[in-house]
């Protein structure tokens, strides 16, 4: 089966460039689950019930988060009633939502773990441990598993890629927004790619406003980051998974621009 990743959604404009584009991408590639990273969806930080529904109501089947799963207040409060919804799996224990999910969607069935990483982020549990402790509950028996390693390190990820290659169909990083192009189908079938990117805006500094953080490198003193509006970028990732023993067949970066279309 083809999955579709969808790279951290940012703001307004990464939620306008998803609109317009993901009829397209699904016309093209035929994906059968789409997932997208959505822990920046509401202005930059964190994600909104209202914006999950309307992630949902375009065809997004299932969404992860990251470090900022709690910047929206409202999040915690029904995190644990919607199923399409899952954050970091190591987040300490009790803390409201789940990290991991099984979704079904046109006949084919996907689990996704959320992970987050813990250098240069919060001191979470150990998300290598916490891998592992998943999968056993997963059982033996082959299916499809995709893990959304949320990290700010490369060499983190790499690791984790690593780690898990042959235990599932894919590892992807997240949270730099800086599509990587060290995608690769690792030696024991599991499909990697450092990060995936972002849908949101092309100009800014990470989809922020780039004169603010321009002023904060320059002076160090305290600023408010907001979302930079403008033209958008939309970065992704399709991944051809073999459901008869979880490994996948590849992987291939998808780069859209919104006034230069084009796709690798």
């Amino acid at each position: 089966m083809k999955v579709l990743f969808i790279g951290d959604i940012v703001g307004s404009v990464g939620r306008k460039a998803l609109k317009e584009k993901l009829p397209e991408l699904v016309r093209k590639h035929h994906p059968a689950i789409v997932i997208a990273n959505g822990e920046n969806a509401a202005s930059g930080r964190g994600i909104t019930k209202q914006i999950v529904k309307e992630m949902h109501d375009m065809g997004i089947h299932g969404i992860t988060l990251g470090n900022h799963a709690w910047d929206q207040k409202e999040t915690a409060s029904f995190i644990d009633d919607e199923q399409r919804l899952i954050r970091p799996a190591n987040f300490p224990p009790d803390t409201p939502g789940r990290g991991m999910m099984t979704i079904r969607a046109n006949g084919k069935e996907l689990t996704i773990i959320n992970l987050q990483g813990r250098t240069f982020l919060p001191p979470l549990d150990c998300p290598f441990r916490k891998a592992d402790e998943l999968l056993d509950s997963l059982g033996s028996k082959p299916r499809c598993v995709l893990v959304d390693f949320h990290a700010e390190a490369t060499s983190e990820k790499i690791a984790m890629g690593w780690h898990l290659d042959g235990r599932v169909s894919a590892v992807v990083g997240t949270h730099t927004h800086v599509q990587s192009h060290d995608e690769r189908v690792l030696p024991g079938g599991t499909a990697y790619v450092t990060d995936v990117g972002m849908v949101g805006p092309r100009d800014g500094v990470l989809g922020m406003e780039r004169e603010a953080v321009l002023y904060k490198f320059k002076t160090q003193l305290p600023v408010r980051f907001v979302v930079d509006e403008g033209k958008w970028h939309f970065h992704a990732v399709i991944i051809d998974m073999d459901e008869q023993t979880g490994r996948s067949g590849g992987i291939e970066l998808i780069r859209l621009e919104e006034d230069r279309f084009y796709m690798n």
